[in-house]
């Protein structure tokens, strides 16, 4: 089992910023995913950035140029620094670690957080 602590979430004005953590603890294997998804009300559950144990990266449309995800894989915690906020960025932020087995993946979901930015 994998457990998944966030933090960050909040309240930005447009143009502001903010910085999600989530560090896994657990079962956390060698070879991983970590990113954040995010959900806004209506709407489905979207990719916004992920990084695996190597450093590859992965970013919505909407994040490039704006959101970095970074992760210190000593601490199994990633990290999305939030630039350049807009209104249309507000929903809930979900963590999610995928754990890349030889013949099986296994992924865990946290609990979310709110992020809502203002006009």
């Amino acid at each position: 089992q994998v457990q998944l602590a966030e933090s960050g979430g909040g309240l930005a004005q447009t143009g502001g910023s903010l910085r999600l953590s989530c560090a896994a603890s657990g079962s956390i294997f060698s070879f991983n995913v970590m990113g954040w998804y995010r959900q806004a009300p209506g709407n489905q559950r979207e990719l916004v950035a992920e990084m695996d144990t190597g450093g590859s990266t992965n970013y919505a449309d909407s994040a490039k140029g704006r959101f970095t995800i970074s992760r210190d894989n000593a601490k199994n915690t990633v990290y999305l620094q939030m630039r350049s906020l807009k209104p249309e960025d507000t929903a809930i932020y979900v963590c999610r670690v995928l754990n890349r087995g030889r013949a099986v993946n296994y992924e865990y979901w946290g609990q979310g957080t709110q992020v809502t930015v203002s006009s």
